[in-house]
């Protein structure tokens, strides 16, 4: 997906920034990483608040096989189709996604006082 479709479908956040990262690319906004573009596929931030949504709205969780063999579970989810044609809900995602990297984010900050 080229960088111009990633700005429009986030627009909802606000201004974004897109950089590319361990082969795709890494969606920004506000400084903060709340979604990635990864083979072709965006993926939403997910945390312990947003996960059960997301779930429910049939987004699957981003895993690969570690180096056990075993999958290691991502904090990335895809988008919920109910989002895929429609932009007042692409943009509810994008906002909880948002929101959700705004509160990991925040937590990490706090625990590295």
């Amino acid at each position: 997906m080229d960088n111009a479709a990633i700005e429009e479908m986030f627009e909802a956040v606000g201004p974004v920034s897109i950089r590319r990262m361990f082969g795709g690319k890494g969606i920004y906004a506000r400084g903060i990483i709340f979604a990635l573009e990864l083979r072709g596929e965006l993926m939403l931030k997910g945390d312990d608040e947003s996960a059960p949504l997301l779930e429910e709205a049939g987004a699957k969780r981003w895993s690969y096989e570690g180096r056990s063999g075993k999958p290691v579970a991502m904090p990335y989810w895809t988008i919920p189709d109910e989002a895929l044609d429609d932009p007042d809900m692409m943009a509810k995602w994008a906002r909880i996604a948002l929101d959700a990297a705004i509160r990991v984010s925040e937590r990490e900050s706090a625990q590295r006082r």
